[in-house]
């Protein structure tokens, strides 16, 4: 079995990126920002999508961490950061540029209208599994899919 890695530097990587990490699951209280040397690390237990097939009745998670280098300032919306054993279900993560230069703000759009978002310098993020794998029978699902 493979550890998925992947480094993101432009709007195309991150589509690609982004579609590895919906439906990740994550806590509030696992989030690490780290303001000093502008990283911002999620660990996340994020769906397997590379390896589902239509038919399989078993699925697969992974624990894997979501790092974004380069970040300026953090802000979150739509959920209490204080529960810290909330879960929260990550649906996509977008970039809108701020003007001609590379920064601008990176969204990490999840479930029930949450989000935080990052002021980045410019778009470096990595994904990477860093722990074994499970079966599970449950498939996220989407409205229309």
């Amino acid at each position: 079995m493979t550890d998925l890695k992947l480094l993101c530097l432009d709007q195309d990587d991150l589509t690609i990126l982004s579609a590895h990490v919906q439906d990740a699951v994550f806590k509030p209280g696992e989030v690490d920002y780290a303001a000093r040397v502008g990283v911002f690390s999620l660990p996340v237990n994020r769906f397997v999508w590379e390896k589902a097939k239509r038919k399989d009745k078993s699925f697969e998670r992974r624990r894997a961490v979501l790092t974004l280098k380069r970040v300026q300032a953090v802000r979150s919306i739509g959920f209490d950061r204080a529960d810290k054993e909330q879960v929260l279900s990550l649906l996509a993560i977008n970039f809108t540029q701020k003007g001609d230069g590379p920064d601008g703000t990176l969204e990490l759009v999840c479930a029930a209208n949450a989000t935080i978002a990052l002021d980045v310098e410019c778009i470096e993020v990595q994904l990477a599994d860093t722990g074994g794998a499970w079966e599970t029978t449950s498939r996220p699902k989407h409205p229309g899919a």
